[in-house]
């Protein structure tokens, strides 16, 4: 004689958890990162086809540190409103840590000290990076829960 024996919890569906969907102020902070993050990624390529002797590559590299600080202005601004919108700390200090860090290196680049300016720029680079995959590995809360 066989039994079968249903327990209430596999008899009835679990109750779905609601999906957490990220709003606009994720979304838009998620677009600024991917933008800041290429454009930091090719201003190693400008310095490098400035010292492979092509001139114009230093005009490239002045162009892309405008750039690049302007889009950390701008990410800075959306992580601030990212983090008052998610309720979350880390989208607007650590976008203000990076604008800093850019601001140093700008002045370093323009005032020549190579010794600063180098790792520091790998540095950045390597914050933008993890603080991209940050951005998108999971959803930035902020958005209306949905079913």
């Amino acid at each position: 004689m066989t039994t079968t024996s249903t327990s209430s919890s596999s008899a009835l569906p679990a109750a779905a958890a609601p999906v957490v969907r990220t709003g606009v102020a994720g979304r838009l902070f998620r677009a600024v990162v991917s933008a800041h993050t290429v454009a930091a990624f090719g201003q190693p390529v400008f310095a490098g086809v400035f010292l492979s002797g092509a001139i114009g590559g230093l005009a490239w590299h002045a162009r892309g540190a405008d750039l690049v600080f302007s889009l950390g202005l701008l990410q800075t601004a959306a992580g601030i409103a990212a983090s008052v919108r998610m309720r979350r700390l880390w989208p607007g200090a650590v976008s203000l840590l990076v604008v800093a860090a850019e601001t140093v290196q700008y002045m370093a680049g323009l005032a020549g000290a190579l010794w600063l300016h180098l790792p520091l720029g790998v540095t950045i680079i390597a914050a933008l990076t993890v603080l991209f995959v940050a951005a998108w590995a999971r959803p930035l809360p902020g958005g209306r829960p949905h079913e």
